[in-house]
């Protein structure tokens, strides 16, 4: 039996996998199927991540790491930490490495018409004008950000959910966002030119 077309997400959590869920029907093509394997936390990705890339064995497989900045001073540094982990499992050729800067409540603050039309609360987009939500990945703490926006009424997984659906995928607020939607556009690309 062939192998199926896989796009494998290794996601630091929880909420960046109801995030995706919500999010790719809407991005790659039916034909590609979607596989989640998610940590627990960034240590967690970071120590099984080796193993996990090395154990795949579908060779119609494309990987996305996709982990957050949080208080890392560099996001370079992240990655190439993250980036390493591939060659030393030979996927590096398949496999692209996405940092959320700061985190994926970044994402979230740089689309605010998403945030209300999602959690259903009012003003929100008439925020985006202020200058730290016009490029919200330089914000040291967007999750507290977002919490405090939505009047705490934010929470990480069930939002993250909701968001997934109406996010603009052509939103320029977030570069970090881009890049995940345009890494995303690639390995699906590439897995959709496999013979």
């Amino acid at each position: 039996m062939p192998h199926p077309t896989e796009l494998v997400f290794l996601l630091e959590e929880e909420s960046a996998r109801a995030l995706l869920e919500a999010l790719l029907p809407r991005l790659i093509s039916p034909l590609i199927t979607p596989r989640f394997i998610t940590f627990e936390g960034k240590q967690d990705l970071e120590k099984q991540l080796f193993h996990r890339l090395r154990g795949y064995r579908n060779p119609r497989a494309r990987f996305l790491i996709l982990r957050d900045q949080d208080s890392a001073p560099d996001c370079r540094t992240v990655k190439a930490r993250l980036w390493g982990k591939c060659v030393e499992a030979g996927r590096a050729d398949v496999s692209l490495v996405r940092i959320a800067c700061r985190t994926l409540e970044t994402f979230y603050l740089a689309d605010l018409a998403a945030v209300e039309l999602a959690m259903g609360q009012r003003g929100l987009q008439a925020q985006q004008a202020k200058k730290k939500f016009r490029a919200p990945d330089y914000l040291e703490s967007p999750d507290h950000e977002l919490r405090k926006l939505t009047r705490q009424a934010y929470q990480k997984v069930r939002d993250s959910r909701l968001l997934g659906t109406c996010l603009d995928l052509d939103n320029k607020r977030s570069v970090s966002f881009q890049n995940l939607v345009r890494g995303i556009k690639r390995l699906e690309g590439e897995l959709l030119a496999l013979p």
